[in-house]
């Protein structure tokens, strides 16, 4: 079994079982797994931040019609088929980053209001960006938890196969 594998039974363990899951206590009782796609190497991609010379607080409206803040740390570019493609990179106090994003596969096989991932900086000035991890924000699964959507500049006309897709839940 890969480690990705894991992750998701790990993953799958929670959202059925734990009192902090996002689903509610119905819908765990039907809850059989979550809908990924097949793990995809390319879409495993360590890629330079490029980060902008002072970073500069956004706000972005979330599901529930709230604003959040969010630092904006830089960007990363790769191409996906023939397209060139950039997304935005947010980074909290922490040093964690953060990078919500929708793609052509919403909202049919994925989530229409976005999927997350929290690239993680493997050498200084690197993010892993692995789209296999791609996931659902909460409010995917329940409306009472309120998830930032991604900004116009995160919204690709390119499909990311990769990731968690939709499940549809009672």
């Amino acid at each position: 079994m890969s480690a990705l594998t894991d992750f998701r039974q790990e993953k799958d363990a929670f959202y059925k079982n734990s009192r902090q899951s996002p689903l509610t206590a119905a819908q765990r009782k039907v809850f059989t797994g979550l809908a990924y796609y097949p793990e995809t190497a390319s879409l495993r991609l360590e890629l330079p931040l490029e980060r902008l010379p002072h970073p500069k607080t956004v706000v972005l409206a979330t599901s529930t019609g709230e604003d959040r803040e969010y630092s904006q740390a830089g960007q990363v570019r790769f191409t996906v088929g023939a397209e060139q493609v950039a997304l935005q990179v947010y980074e909290s106090e922490d040093g964690s980053f953060f990078l919500p994003f929708v793609d052509a596969t919403a909202p049919t096989e994925t989530y229409g209001a976005g999927r997350y991932l929290d690239p993680q900086e493997v050498r200084p000035g690197i993010l892993l960006v692995d789209f296999n991890l791609a996931y659902n924000p909460y409010c995917a699964y329940n409306e009472r938890w309120s998830c930032p959507l991604p900004p116009a500049e995160n919204r690709l006309s390119v499909r990311l196969e990769a990731g968690e897709k939709n499940l549809p839940l009672p």
